[in-house]
């Protein structure tokens, strides 16, 4: 063999392997259920269209750190003093050499409700509304506390995902394609092998996710601060509402239509805390780093069987149709010595 074609032979043998081994379904039921979901074509295209969307809702816990280069030629207009004396040198600070002060508490509840579309098993995209709860901790620098008077905040909102999926059941089969790329095809042990684990049941799925969006800051109650020219108007503002994170978003799948999912990620922001007298602000930098379960149901495109008589659970077909044998929480197509 020419060696300029190895890399094609060892190309096209992957991809004849992966075909071969996806081929599950050994009465060919799955490749009978790829007909018409429902009698019109308008209403298969919907129904197929219908299948790409999920609903989600998760909740969970994150830690916040507020950060800031403090510098003011009036520090008396913040809830900025000394705390400690380790040196007892003066304050000496200026725009060129500002103080670095950071501070970081808890933040809990937060909670997530979206709608997500899951693209070719390659790409997800969703978006949908959140809120949180946090507490404000003292940011600290040198010898010097920026106290916020055990501040609280509550802020919303609304975001969108882009997620890119690093890892599943198909990369998996593919991987192990590549694994067994040098045994024979007339090693039918070695084969045989492949092809059980290829059929088995991979239910994880991790995605890399960046989420952006826009925060609204609700409610930002200092009872020791609120002094400005309206007694509501509160010190702590959002500077920029659009915000960026990424995160890692681990899949298992309980069944064809529905998942548990755990997302851990970095949250970047930026706020302003106004003097006093409201005639400077100080621009503060936030990183959340939070973490989330949830439950995701993606809508059923396939219609249950309600034909008397039939105990069918896989996916079947009556008159050219596809229907479900099993409700959502269970797998359709479950093989033998699964659960039923």
């Amino acid at each position: 063999m020419n060696y300029r074609q190895l890399p094609i032979t060892l190309f096209l043998f992957i991809i004849l392997t992966g075909a071969y081994a996806q081929e599950e379904d050994i009465f060919g039921i799955s490749e009978k259920a790829k007909s018409p979901k429902s009698e019109s074509g308008i209403g298969n295209v919907a129904r197929n269209v219908l299948e790409m969307f999920s609903v989600e809702l998760s909740g969970g816990g994150a830690y916040q750190q507020f950060g800031t280069s403090f510098y003011s030629p009036n520090p008396s207009l913040y809830p900025f003093s000394r705390y400690q004396n380790l040196n007892g040198d003066p304050l000496d600070i200026s725009e060129d050499n500002p103080l670095e002060m950071k501070g970081g508490d808890w933040v809990f509840p937060n909670w997530n409700g979206g709608v997500r579309v899951n693209l070719f098993n390659l790409l997800t995209i969703g978006g949908g509304f959140g809120q949180e709860w946090g507490n404000l901790a003292p940011m600290q620098g040198g010898d010097y506390q920026f106290d916020f008077e055990g501040a609280t905040y509550q802020a919303d909102k609304l975001y969108g995902t882009v997620g890119l999926v690093l890892y599943d059941a198909a990369r998996r089969r593919s991987f192990l394609n590549w694994r067994y790329r040098n045994y024979s095809s007339s090693n039918l042990y070695m084969q045989s092998e492949l092809r059980q684990r290829a059929r088995q049941n991979y239910p994880w799925r991790f995605i890399l996710e960046a989420e952006f969006g826009k925060l609204n800051l609700k409610k930002s109650y200092d009872p020791a601060l609120d002094v400005g020219p309206d007694p509501y108007t509160p010190r702590l503002a959002v500077s920029d509402k659009n915000y960026y994170g990424l995160g890692l978003r681990v899949e298992r799948d309980f069944s064809d239509y529905t998942k548990i999912f755990i997302k851990g990620g970095a949250d970047f922001r930026k706020f302003t805390y106004a003097s006093s007298d409201f005639s400077e602000v100080q621009d503060l930098d936030q990183q959340v780093y939070a973490m989330q379960v949830g439950l995701a149901v993606r809508f059923p495109g396939t219609k249950r069987c309600k034909i008397a008589g039939c105990g069918v659970v896989m996916k079947h077909m009556h008159n050219g149709i596809e229907y479900r044998g099993s409700g959502i929480f269970n797998f359709q197509d479950r093989k033998i010595g699964q659960w039923y």
